[in-house]
């Protein structure tokens, strides 16, 4: 993220704003020998403990099952806490709300803005998790790795009827071309893939750089890849993006002219992909396989996608790894000790919190 140094002495002014308001100064015996701010942070959804136990070395008040969020200077949340108007509304002393990932569809962006709390994530450090997580998808789709396996353990032995594709020689279509998905992109090139991608947010020069083809149009990827990865966020403009309409323009056929079928992953957010659209585009073979990480509802329930057979799926854990959470911690704990150092985050995502 790029700060103008007009923006950063502005949100240094707001940060200290917030401070000489709310706490006193206090001495970190052993920490430093610099006044620091004693802050109460609220962690709702689990924190790694060593993330913990940095906040409070520096003397800072961690509660890992808060009762409410009343009293608390910070709170840290995954995705499965809502910050809901009503939740933020119920939290007046509220300085700054932690999204321990990147997605922040679960923070009502805009009563913590009128509220005057800022909202950041750790944007980098789930990336490779979910990369390796999508590549995972994208390889057991086109060669059959969950059906294959479901049949060895109900004694079928199925290798004639499980022929599958190459990822090489095909071309990938990305719906977002952020970190994670260059990520994807990076190793799929080195498949032998062809990258393209719909980003309406992202210099042109970013995607020159990866070696990637930057539509205008997201129609346009749809016609042209066999093979689509969602990684943008959620919002109206994306909310159902993945469609009847967008799957029937998939070609079917691969840049090398191999009858490869069409074939879609998502490990971005819900409510992207509309789940009964998917199914039906399986049913009628206009999609050949679907792998999603993430849902409209989660849990998802018994939804009927989840029985066919060219569907597989994972409950959400495409920051699940040991190394993602401990980056996760980490970043958070650095962010929140610099924040109530009086620092500047780097990763503010409200930033018309500042007007």
């Amino acid at each position: 993220m790029c700060l103008s140094v007009d923006y950063v002495g502005c949100l240094s002014r707001h940060i200290q704003t917030h401070l000489n308001t709310v706490y006193e100064h206090a001495y970190v015996e052993g920490v430093d020998s610099q006044p620091r701010f004693m802050a109460k942070i609220a962690v709702t959804d689990g924190m790694a403990q060593e993330a913990v136990s940095r906040l409070r070395d520096a003397g800072h008040e961690v509660d890992l099952e808060p009762a409410s969020l009343n009293g608390f200077d910070a709170v840290v949340v995954r995705s499965a806490t809502k910050m809901t108007s009503e939740a933020i509304a119920n939290a007046p002393t509220l300085r700054l709300i932690g999204r321990a990932g990147v997605g922040v569809d679960n923070i009502d962006l805009d009563a913590a803005t009128n509220a005057g709390i800022l909202v950041c994530n750790t944007p980098g450090s789930s990336t490779q998790s979910v990369v390796e997580l999508t590549i995972g998808h994208l390889l057991a789709s086109t060669r059959h790795i969950p059906t294959a396996d479901r049949d060895l353990r109900s004694g079928k032995w199925t290798k004639k009827d499980l022929k599958g594709t190459e990822l090489s020689g095909k071309r990938i279509g990305f719906i977002g071309f952020g970190r994670i998905a260059q990520g994807v992109g990076r190793v799929a090139k080195a498949i032998g893939m062809e990258l393209h991608a719909y980003d309406p947010y992202l210099p042109r020069e970013i995607a020159t750089e990866q070696d990637c083809t930057l539509h205008a149009d997201v129609n346009d990827v749809f016609r042209m890849c066999t093979h689509i990865a969602i990684h943008c966020n959620l919002s109206e403009e994306t909310r159902h993006l993945v469609n009847t309409e967008t799957l029937s323009m998939m070609p079917g056929i691969g840049a090398d002219g191999t009858l490869c079928g069409n074939h879609l992953v998502s490990c971005a957010r819900g409510g992207i992909v509309n789940e009964n659209d998917v199914l039906f585009a399986l049913e009628n073979e206009t999609l050949s396989s679907c792998a999603l990480d993430v849902f409209e509802t989660e849990p998802i329930g018994n939804h009927p996608l989840l029985q066919h057979a060219n569907f597989h799926g994972t409950p959400h854990i495409g920051a699940a790894t040991h190394e993602a959470q401990n980056r996760i911690g980490f970043e958070m704990a650095d962010l929140l000790i610099e924040y109530f150092a009086g620092e500047v985050p780097l990763s503010v995502v409200n930033r018309a919190v500042l007007d």
